[in-house]
């Protein structure tokens, strides 16, 4: 029994023959070379990769699965010599009454049940080959499905406020969208963490989540858990959301909330701080607010603490988000130390100062012992780094 770093949330940009999956992600965001840098670079145990619907998809797995490369374990799960692929899709609901799209995510134990889903959802999609597909069936039709299936069901990044549960400005309840018994946990999104999620009471019952969301292979793991399992597979990945045989998260690492680009309300046209009920903004005069994640989770406030069996949630500093750590430094850091994994968490500081410049090894050590400040991000823009002195 140990801890297992795991990022359920990456994204699939382009099939091996360079097709589009994820229009937004980075055309370099294929299956092989997701499975390679997350496990060669970024130093994770296991991965949840969404789009795994895709047929495209299926068929490169399908090779690799032939040709050796990945292992179906008898306990659910794809093994690639050391980390372990849960497959994934992430799909988007509109029932009526939703007030808007929500984003939820699927997994399941094997590439046979992926494939069986997505013939199941090539009858309820317009596009089969694309991410984050419209489904057209209701929320509670879809999780019956899943549960069915033998899969995991987990609402998406549910603060931000586009395309998720709580993001829309109206009341909304879980009950009124799920089943609640149906859900294995939430996912909290890159602009909240564990203390503003259990202001809401509803979904204290439920594990949370962070990860990545992953739209090129550099953002792979700025945000993950460290999960407590026997071994790194589908079964015991299920048995820790649900907290059985001593397995469990044990850990969540995210952004500081202030570095997520939905965290403030900002005015939609020149991106500065706003509250919601203004009339104006008092910078330019634009009259449209994107109400960020921290004011949307006051109006849903039920509850003023959560449970005291949580797992920590600490604020991480990705190395991407670390000033004047480039490319090339970056690459020097890897080169000395493996992983991402080992330079954020194991790699003492000394050691640091004698690759990178000592400023930079002094953030790194810095985000680490969580003495940095930020200037808060909003509307679509990432929060930054403020205190370099």
């Amino acid at each position: 029994m140990k801890p297992y770093y795991v990022d359920l949330h990456i994204h699939i940009g382009r099939t091996q023959s360079g097709k589009a999956v994820k229009i937004t992600g980075a055309k370099s965001l294929t299956f092989s070379n997701i499975i390679e840098h997350a496990r060669d670079l970024k130093g994770l145990n296991m991965i949840g990769i969404i789009d795994c619907h895709s047929p495209e998809v299926i068929i490169e797995m399908e090779g690799l699965l032939e040709a050796g490369e990945l292992i179906q374990h008898e306990k659910g799960g794809l093994f690639y010599g050391g980390m372990t692929i849960i497959p994934g899709s992430e799909l988007e609901i509109y029932d009526e009454g939703t007030n808007g799209p929500i984003h939820v995510l699927c997994y399941f134990p094997s590439l046979a049940i992926m494939k069986d889903f997505s013939g199941l959802l090539s009858h309820h999609l317009k596009n089969i080959n694309l991410s984050s597909q419209r489904v057209y069936v209701t929320g509670r039709e879809l999780q019956a499905k899943v549960k069915e299936m033998g899969g995991l069901f987990i609402p998406a990044h549910v603060f931000t406020p586009f395309k998720s549960l709580y993001g829309k400005g109206v009341h909304i309840s879980l009950t009124e969208v799920f089943e609640p018994d149906l859900i294995d946990g939430i996912e909290l999104g890159l602009s909240s963490n564990t203390e503003m999620a259990d202001q809401i009471a509803e979904i204290h019952r439920y594990p949370y989540l962070s990860n990545s969301d992953a739209h090129s292979l550099a953002k792979i793991a700025r945000e993950y858990q460290a999960i407590q399992m026997k071994e790194p597979t589908f079964t015991n990945l299920q048995e820790a959301l649900q907290g059985k045989n001593n397995q469990r998260i044990v850990a969540n690492y995210g952004l500081d909330p202030l570095l997520g680009k939905y965290h403030q309300t900002v005015c939609e046209k020149c991106l500065s701080p706003a509250s919601f009920d203004m009339e104006e903004c008092s910078n330019c005069g634009h009259h449209n607010f994107t109400k960020g994640v921290a004011e949307r989770i006051k109006e849903l406030k039920t509850a003023e603490t959560g449970p005291t069996t949580r797992p920590p949630y600490i604020h991480q500093v990705p190395l991407q988000f670390i000033p004047g750590l480039g490319p090339k430094l970056l690459e020097k850091l890897l080169n000395h130390f493996g992983t991402e994994m080992a330079i954020l968490h194991e790699v003492p500081p000394e050691a640091l100062a004698q690759v990178v410049p000592t400023k930079i090894a002094d953030l790194i050590v810095r985000a680490r012992e969580g003495t940095l400040s930020f200037d808060a991000g909003g509307g679509g823009r990432y929060g930054r780094v403020s205190n370099l002195e």
